[in-house]
């Protein structure tokens, strides 16, 4: 299955070293080899650098990783193809706008039969490709653009209300791992996936929450760098493996996480 990757954080951080550890999930031994993407959130819009390449393979990446790329929002996809052809427009993440601002998904899982089992759930936002994780990211634009009319920002409350019901019917399909941002938060969803053993069970995303100084060597080596400007960094990482040694914490099944620069969302 896909890789995914994705990190909130309270001030603009580098991540290179840990995209190049999980750029290594694409080369190799995995199977995981038919293209990545990496979408670096810059306000309310999006520096997108994706190729239907293997990522340990990738010229782009090695150059994206010598580049200061500062950002509080990064969502990252290593695909191997199950639906649809090796192409760019399959190649994740995948990005729309919505409220005036740019949003971006990434899915990890199998929806067999989405458009027959959702048919008529999305007409504003249409596929460029011929993924089914493309059409959910449709299908769960259109529920969410009831709630986008302007440039106000949704509650919290009201976009994770509809991202859950969403979800919840994903699962009904499908394994339904995801990554979602509106440039404002990051959700992200656990369900399933494949395990080591061969079995689809959960979890499908671990999280793992940092706080961190800016002359924290261990957390540089182990793939953040904090840059100058922040005392104190909050930082929240997921990935659908655990990428170090520290204490990742698996999702529960069905888990629906939100997080806003570094710390995640209590919902009442």
């Amino acid at each position: 299955m896909c890789e995914l990757f994705a990190m909130s954080s309270e001030a603009p951080t580098n991540i290179n070293f840990s995209l190049n550890i999980f750029a290594q999930h694409g080369g190799g031994s995995s199977r995981a080899i038919d293209g990545w993407g990496l979408a670096f959130y810059d306000g309310n819009d999006v520096r997108l650098y994706k190729e239907p390449e293997p990522a340990g393979q990738s010229d782009w990446l090695s150059f994206i990783e010598q580049r200061t790329q500062l950002s509080e929002l990064v969502l990252s996809h290593i695909r191997h193809a199950t639906r649809g052809a090796i192409s760019l427009g399959n190649t994740q993440p995948f990005l729309r706008e919505l409220g005036g601002r740019v949003h971006a998904f990434a899915h990890n899982g199998n929806l067999p039969e989405i458009e027959q089992r959702m048919e008529g759930r999305w007409q504003r936002f249409q596929p460029i490709g011929q993924t089914d994780s493309e059409i959910a990211f449709c299908i769960l634009l259109q529920s969410l653009s009831l709630l986008w009319t302007d440039r106000r920002l949704p509650s919290v409350e009201d976009r994770m209300s509809i991202i859950s019901s969403v979800a919840a019917e994903f699962r009904e399909i499908g394994p339904a791992n995801f990554i979602y941002s509106d440039g404002d938060m990051l959700f992200a969803h656990g369900h399933r996936r494949i395990q080591h053993e061969g079995a689809i069970a959960p979890p499908g995303l671990f999280s793992l929450k940092r706080t961190c100084h800016i002359a924290d060597q261990t957390t540089s080596a182990s793939g953040v760098r904090i840059e100058a400007g922040a005392l104190l960094q909050e930082l929240m990482l997921f990935a659908s493996v655990p990428l170090t040694d520290e204490p990742w914490q698996p999702f529960f099944e069905g888990e629906l996480i939100a997080v806003r620069h570094g710390r995640r969302i209590s919902m009442p």
